[in-house]
């Protein structure tokens, strides 16, 4: 009996990779030629009459992307403070002040989700450890009250026997492990003031702790930065992360903090190339799927680095570049002071390193939430604007170029944005750098 058959005669439990339910849906043109979507698109997206969305058009195919009037995900940092010194971490080269969020921010938040509606899944998490501030188990057993799905990520440390009971008794959708090396010598290379066993023995002891299911919650995921010194343990974090039955992983370049750290990274070659990717004009390569194997390793190496516009298995190869996953996927950030940012990356003024030069990201501050309602903030005209602005991505291509002193900050750029920020430089927008 093959195992299609056993799942169709349950001698095996189906899990989500012998699915065979499709989410696709079926939309039709009326009389007047206006599309009609269905029922359940129409609500699980938000959308109302007079809703704008953009269209692309495909070869076979055109795409609505999310409108802008819906957030789905709101990232709440409950502090800036941590208890490791970790190389990849902004924090090692900035000035901004230390903190961490109060009550009564959070209640204001905890308020502005309770009048949305659809109300948005909540993620915690930012430049700090959100498990060092003493009130984040709290506020994720009262985000789990309102129904939403909700996200942590945390560096593993403090993840005790107390602490991972209250984060399986509340509800947790989704628990996030930072894991950059799979021996002690790379993880502590990486983690300074971390030690590996001590990681996985609060990870083996929540594991054993979540009630036995077929889908256990939390789900684990496990969070990787790729550098020159650790790209070797990725499948040996990929192995070691499925011992402890993680569900997702999700692999990020280094964005460098300090000089120091430039020579980690592993994207030289691809920042060369995002302006040929870009391009319909270059000869394109379409690849059928097909083995990763010591027969194939050498020729689909050097397919990948041809320079041609390679399709594999109909998908681009080098993705979608120019697109904010923060406002596609429709989601705002909060600090730990409240304020209200477009995405993580601004929600504080930080350097980092571009071409070999530092570049100054100031933070983008669109309101704060002790004054404004989450809806209001959301639809603030001038956020509206901004993130059609990122729809159209009308800005210089500094990610690929960075030949001037404007690629330096994020105020302007060569093409006469003067309104800040400008996102140019941002290797989110690129798919170079990516949060989970």
């Amino acid at each position: 009996m093959n195992l299609t058959e056993q799942i169709l005669h349950r001698k095996v439990p189906p899990t989500e990779e012998f699915s065979t339910k499709r989410t696709s849906a079926w939309a039709e043109v009326d009389s007047e030629g206006r599309l009609v979507l269905p029922r359940e698109v129409v609500q699980g997206f938000g959308l109302k009459p007079g809703t704008k969305m953009r269209l692309d058009e495909g070869e076979n195919h055109f795409r609505l992307h999310r409108p802008l009037t819906q957030l789905t995900k709101v990232y709440v940092e409950p502090t800036v403070s941590c208890n490791l010194d970790c190389i990849t971490c902004f924090r090692n080269e900035w000035d901004q002040p230390l903190g961490r969020m109060q009550d009564a921010t959070f209640a204001s938040v905890l308020e502005g989700l309770q009048q949305m509606d659809p109300r948005p899944s909540v993620y915690f998490g930012g430049i700090g450890e959100p498990l060092f501030h003493p009130s984040t188990l709290d506020w994720i057993e009262q985000a789990k009250a309102l129904g939403v799905k909700v996200e942590l990520i945390t560096n593993g440390t403090i993840l005790n026997e107390k602490t991972a009971r209250r984060l399986i008794d509340s509800g947790l959708d989704m628990l996030w492990v930072s894991l950059d090396g799979a021996s002690e010598e790379t993880y502590a290379d990486v983690r300074l003031g971390a030690e590996l066993p001590r990681i996985l023995r609060n990870l083996r002891r929540f594991v054993k702790m979540r009630p036995a299911n077929h889908y256990p919650k939390p789900e684990l995921g496990i969070a990787f930065v790729a550098m020159k010194r650790n790209i070797a343990d990725l499948p040996k974090v990929i192995r070691l992360g499925k011992s402890l039955k993680a569900r997702h992983f999700a692999v990020s370049n280094l964005q460098p903090a300090t000089a120091g750290m430039q020579a980690e990274l592993l994207y030289d070659q691809t920042m060369n190339n995002i302006a040929f990717l870009q391009g319909s004009h270059l000869p394109s390569l379409s690849l059928p799927k097909m083995d990763f194997d010591e027969t194939t390793r050498d020729a689909l190496f050097e397919a990948f680095n041809s320079q041609l516009n390679v399709q594999f298995a109909g998908n681009n190869w080098g993705g979608a570049s120019d697109t904010c996953n923060y406002i596609e996927n429709g989601t705002m950030s909060i600090a730990w002071t409240g304020d209200v940012s477009p995405c993580w990356p601004l929600m504080h003024t930080h350097t980092s390193y571009l071409h070999g030069k530092p570049r100054l990201s100031g933070k983008h501050v669109i309101g704060n939430v002790a004054d404004r309602s989450l809806e209001e903030l959301w639809m603030d005209p001038g956020y509206v604007a901004y993130r059609e602005r990122l729809h159209n991505f009308v800005f210089a291509p500094c990610s690929f170029c960075g030949g001037c002193d404007l690629s330096e900050k994020n105020e302007e750029d060569c093409l006469g944005n003067t309104e800040s920020p400008v996102c140019g430089g941002c290797l989110w927008a690129q798919g170079i750098i990516q949060c989970p």
